[in-house]
């Protein structure tokens, strides 16, 4: 590691899951006696006050076609010669890291051989924080201090990607989560649970069959208070104000714009939760 500035300011959740997929995937495909290698360092950044950091993950593992790297980030797709050798996986992991590379203005740059290794090399800038920021930052997290695990989500989403993601990062903040793809299935889900089985609902509002609006209403209205209270917070693309009193008219909880900020969502999940 060569990296200067030490305090910066990130999406923690969405780097730790970026170095997680690359990291695993290198151990993953790298025999007994083999090498992986972690290189980061801070590159030269003529954008005040932020710093551009690089990282290397290279391994002697068995590498990849060059047919194969243009499809590499591809959803589901995975090199013939890792599901002939029976390595689990779903195809969904480069997908994300390259979602969350493009969300955060980095780049993603892959150099791979078969039977020789690979090396994945991502470069995202950051914003510099003083002490006095990381300070203010530490004392403002603790204002909800909650404890996710073993608390129950159930997650209404119908786009696979997002839903592969979300359950991803809920389940490193500790939560169980159940994902059903549209508002029937979450309807359902409650009706036929014990009480109290999830502690709260992630909604997306535009979803086949029955939407998010309808399935909150439908929930309202279930007999058992212990179900119909269940804290729901909206998910939509939609930033106006017209959708989110809509929201707020089904008596929705809370509501988050799409694409998700995760530490957003951390502190609204915290405040629901809290009460």
């Amino acid at each position: 590691m060569n990296v200067e500035h030490k305090h910066i300011i990130v999406d923690s959740t969405k780097l730790q899951e970026i170095l997680s997929n690359l990291i695993s995937n290198a151990i993953k495909y790298t025999s007994a006696g083999g090498k992986v290698t972690i290189d980061t360092k801070e590159l030269p950044y003529d954008k005040e006050g932020y710093v551009l950091i690089q990282t290397k993950v290279t391994d002697t593992g068995i590498g990849m076609s060059k047919e194969f790297l243009p499809s590499l980030f591809e959803l589901f797709t995975r090199e013939r010669n890792t599901t002939l050798s029976k390595i689990p996986g779903t195809g969904l992991g480069m997908a994300i890291v390259k979602n969350f590379v493009d969300l955060m203005n980095g780049s993603i740059e892959v150099e791979s051989e078969l039977g020789k290794g690979s090396t994945f090399t991502i470069t995202i800038p950051h914003k510099i924080a003083n002490k006095d920021y990381t300070n203010r930052n530490i004392e403002s997290s603790n204002e909800f201090d909650i404890n996710f695990m073993g608390k129950r989500i159930l997650l209404a989403e119908d786009n696979e990607l997002n839903a592969e993601i979300t359950t991803t990062i809920l389940s490193e903040m500790g939560f169980e989560v159940k994902a059903v793809e549209d508002g029937i299935l979450c309807v359902n889900e409650i009706q036929h649970q014990p009480a109290n089985t999830y502690d709260l609902i992630l909604m997306d509002i535009q979803m086949p069959n029955m939407d998010g609006y309808k399935a909150t209403h439908c929930i309202r209205r279930l007999l058992q208070p212990e179900k119909a209270n269940i804290p729901i917070i909206a998910m939509s693309a939609n930033a106006f104000e017209e959708d989110k009193k809509k929201a707020f008219d089904v008596k929705m909880n809370d509501y988050i714009t799409k694409p998700i900020d995760f530490q957003k969502m951390e502190q609204v999940l915290k405040h629901i939760l809290s009460k």
